[in-house]
């Protein structure tokens, strides 16, 4: 395994991504959403540096996977914390990495299952090649192309790291 770019530098580079894109689609409070685990480590960062006044909302999408015959279910479930309603809410949607499309697509129906929203920004610490879906982030820290057999995960959350495996 070796160890990654610092993820304060690439987190500090995403909180400035964002405010850009929020600036650009005049968006003044949006609603943060992370994905458990690692996105809400991430999203805790963001959160505070972007000094947003609504607290910190949370999705554990385990029972919107759509690969529990392969992975089998996560015994770790974690309950997603969101306002009743997000109907034309402007909503930052943050994880840690992204490879598939498949998180931020069950995610995306959890959302839905709480109202229209109005706007998702979807941002990632990082964006990695191997995408099965249509699904690209808003905003990325970092790109990376990996051979299919690696992998790059967060842990945390004390310290963040990035590791390659």
């Amino acid at each position: 395994m070796q160890d990654l770019a610092k993820p304060e530098i690439l987190l500090a580079q995403l909180a400035e991504q964002i405010t850009t894109t929020l600036n650009d689609r005049a968006i003044a409070q949006p609603l943060m959403v992370g994905i458990h685990t690692g996105g809400v480590w991430v999203a805790e960062y963001l959160h505070q540096a972007l000094k947003l006044d609504e607290p910190l909302s949370t999705l554990d999408i385990s029972f919107y996977r759509d690969d529990f015959s392969r992975i089998g279910m996560n015994p770790k479930v974690k309950p997603s914390q969101l306002p009743p309603h997000v109907d034309d809410r402007h909503i930052v949607l943050v994880d840690d990495v992204m490879h598939t499309g498949r998180t931020i697509r069950a995610a995306m129906n959890e959302l839905f299952d709480y109202g229209r929203p109005a706007s998702i920004v979807l941002a990632v610490l990082v964006e990695r090649n191997g995408r099965e879906l249509p699904i690209r982030p808003d905003v990325a820290a970092l790109q990376l192309e990996l051979k299919p057999e690696q992998h790059i995960k967060l842990t945390g959350p004390q310290p963040l790291q990035l590791v390659l495996t």
